[in-house]
């Protein structure tokens, strides 16, 4: 027999309780999902939720490291299980990728042994995803071209806002394509975190090639599993995007997709 909405939110308070205070006795992630966002973060952590050896956060996206950093590691803490629980605990921010002050955050409290994993896909799909999600989230009223071309107005002088530790609207639901410039975010990282506790995979690897879900278990250190990898959690859309917006984007993104493939050694979406 389902709970009422009253005894539910008081077992939901009763265990946030219990947790903050068994914090100290809790682990930090072994494993962050850094982004991006529209990348498949969500399906490869409900994903690897479900192997027998791994213990997600209580929350997929915690956001201690960008919006809750002021609470204090005993507040990170209460989301993940306690040390005497002999299993990989992962947590996955997306934002995290783009957000400026998280790498030296990171770098600074979590232990040398997290290990990190960052979803790349298609810069022009994933514009437009994101686009379609800040619709369906209510943050987006422009259409498509129109947000586009407005993006380097709303974002003016956000970056200085963020860079500081600050929250902004316009930097989590307006940067289409500043999202997409995934070199820059990438030496940010690695400037603060050693280079070989990266896993930086395609997001269409994990969609399409069947092989992508079992070379991520095998980079964690995790036995196979026999689940099936979900189908991709893409934002419904409600037309078809015009293809002159299509390849301005790709136009755009060109450049940026170059330093990145100099940055990583390898071209990616050549599928």
């Amino acid at each position: 027999m389902p709970l009422s909405p009253r005894l539910g939110r008081a077992q939901a308070g009763a265990e946030r309780r219990w947790r903050r205070a068994t914090a100290v006795a809790r682990t930090l992630p072994d494993v962050v999902i850094l982004g991006t966002q529209r990348g498949g973060t969500t399906s490869l952590f409900d994903w690897l939720a479900t192997h027998p050896n791994v213990a997600p956060s209580t929350t997929k996206e915690v956001h201690y490291f960008d919006r809750h950093y002021g609470n204090g590691e005993l507040w990170y803490r209460a989301h993940f299980p306690l040390k005497l629980v002999p299993r990989t605990s992962v947590e996955a921010t997306p934002y995290l990728l783009f957000y400026p002050p998280a790498p030296s955050r990171v770098a600074a409290d979590l232990p040398r042994s997290t290990r990190f994993v960052v979803l790349l896909r298609d810069p022009v799909q994933r514009a437009i995803s994101q686009y379609w999600h800040s619709c369906r989230l209510g943050a987006e009223d422009q259409p498509l071209e129109v947000a586009l071309a407005l993006e380097q107005e709303r974002l003016a002088g956000q970056d200085a806002i963020v860079a500081s530790g600050g929250e902004s609207f316009a930097h989590r639901n307006f940067s289409y394509k500043a999202r997409g410039h995934y070199a820059e975010q990438l030496r940010r990282w690695f400037a603060a975190v050693e280079r070989d506790r990266f896993l930086v995979m395609e997001s269409e690897e994990l969609w399409s090639d069947p092989r992508g879900p079992a070379r991520a278990l095998e980079w964690l250190g995790l036995s196979p599993v026999t689940t099936p990898f979900p189908a991709t959690n893409d934002a419904p859309r409600a037309r078809p995007e015009e293809e002159a917006v299509v390849e301005d984007l790709r136009r755009h993104f060109a450049p940026y997709n170059e330093d990145l493939f100099e940055l990583l050694g390898r071209r990616l979406w050549q599928r």
